[in-house]
């Protein structure tokens, strides 16, 4: 071959291309990608789990919160009843109009201090359930923040 021939055919020809040193980079980077998926999703899991079980146990916290406070409710709402139909028995039994003024005052002073004293009542029991429902939420966030913080 001469020189010329021999340059054409230089000019012409495809580069020596080693194969297996791109496969194994490849490779490498598909094992390192593969590892990372895994890793995020077992975080994420966690984190699914752990959101679920505070999900749970919100609502349990919710539903007996909830029938605590209907329980105070219904039981304020019955005293008031009964103390209503108390009143309009004594009313029935009234000899004057100046009798009717001094029940209906000693009625009204009374259910007043009554529901002042309910209210209370009302107010301890929803604070408690505040509490109780968002106890679980937030150290579920603090956690969830600080799990990001690391990340």
């Amino acid at each position: 071959m001469s020189k010329t021939t021999k340059q054409t055919a230089d000019a012409f020809s495809i580069p020596s291309f080693d194969a297996s040193a791109v496969t194994d980079q490849v490779r490498e980077f598909t094992e390192k990608g593969v590892a990372q998926s895994k890793e995020a999703y077992a975080k994420i899991k966690d984190q699914a789990e752990a959101a679920q079980k505070t999900l749970e146990t919100t609502f349990e916290t919710v539903q007996s919160n909830g029938a605590a406070l209907s329980l105070k409710a219904l039981a304020a709402l019955r005293t008031n009843t009964e103390a209503s139909f108390a009143h309009l028995e004594a009313l029935i039994g009234v000899k004057s109009f100046g009798e009717v003024i001094e029940l209906q005052s000693a009625f009204v002073r009374k259910q007043a201090e009554a529901l002042t004293g309910q209210a209370k009542e009302l107010q301890a029991v929803a604070s408690k359930a505040v509490e109780e429902i968002s106890a679980p939420v937030k150290s579920a966030v603090e956690k969830a923040i600080k799990d990001v913080k690391v990340a």
